[in-house]
């Protein structure tokens, strides 16, 4: 299943990346703390991407995603956007397909055909779970280069992302027999 990594996947990269900044900036209009944390109503693309074409490719749709949702929202923060944000929202992406699908060892629709109950609790299980752990260190790194209180950046980007991530599974139940020939034409890595 696994494919060798090409210049499709970077053009992919960049695609998937922009369209969910330009989501998230344009689609998010809710702010929790402004300047900062908007309701990331397609906070859910991300692993979606990872699950569909690779983990890899859900980091950087993540990364380059969260750089372009700070450029075009007015919320970049220097340091904080390109470094612990931009990097902890691609590793939430990239770590549920990465762990679940055993870095593309296992194939997705096999595997939702296998059993679709246990896709769906551990696919739910490792996407929160991984948002989580992005959220901690998102809220540590707000504290220390915006200022703001911790505890009150992780209740709200808990709130602004866990909420919509527990619609992985959903999504990319919904998506993953649909997409199968796409899947076939983008490299997954």
């Amino acid at each position: 299943m696994a494919k060798k990594f090409s210049f499709v996947n970077i053009i992919f990269f960049v695609v998937f990346g922009v369209l969910t900044g330009v989501l998230w900036a344009y689609l998010c209009p809710i702010p929790l703390i402004p300047g900062a944390v908007h309701f990331r109503t397609f906070a859910f693309i991300i692993p979606v991407i990872g699950y569909l074409f690779g983990p890899v490719s859900g980091f950087f749709a993540g990364y380059i995603g969260t750089i372009v949702w700070a450029l075009l929202s007015g919320n970049f923060i220097p340091l904080h956007s390109p470094i612990a944000d931009g990097i902890t929202v691609g590793l939430s992406a990239f770590f549920p397909a990465y762990f679940h699908l055993k870095n593309g060892k296992i194939d997705l629709v096999e595997l939702i055909d296998k059993n679709k109950s246990a896709f769906i609790w551990k696919s739910l299980f490792l996407s929160v779970l991984f948002g989580i752990l992005m959220i901690l260190s998102t809220s540590a790194s707000l504290a220390y280069f915006a200022g703001l209180e911790y505890t009150w950046c992780v209740m709200w980007i808990g709130i602004a992302d866990v909420v919509p991530i527990a619609l992985t599974p959903f999504v990319v139940l919904l998506l993953a027999k649909r997409m199968k020939n796409i899947r076939n034409i983008i490299p997954y890595v």
